[in-house]
């Protein structure tokens, strides 16, 4: 029996990259580098937060958590995705 090749790397293909967290007080944003499509809605969009010749290239902290939420929604593949934060007290 020839064994069954579960994921991309066994199958010859790139290994999956790990899921991105980013976290700012409001919001905790997070970034699925296998689902980009590399539109550039991000950055364009607030390139202060989004700006990939950082390291950390999301810095949600900049912006307010409303404006980070609503550029989020605009990516068109869904690579960026966010949680609010409940405020307690």
């Amino acid at each position: 029996m020839t064994p069954v090749k579960r994921n991309a790397e066994e199958q010859g293909g790139p290994a999956p990259q790990r899921l991105q967290t980013y976290e700012a007080d409001e919001i905790i944003v997070t970034f699925d580098p296998n689902v980009c499509i590399h539109s550039g809605v991000c950055v364009r969009g607030l390139p202060d937060v989004f700006d990939v010749s950082r390291k950390r290239w999301i810095r949600p902290e900049l912006e307010s958590a409303d404006l980070v939420a609503a550029q989020i929604e605009r990516c068109p593949s869904g690579a960026l995705q966010y949680v609010r934060k409940v405020r307690t007290g």
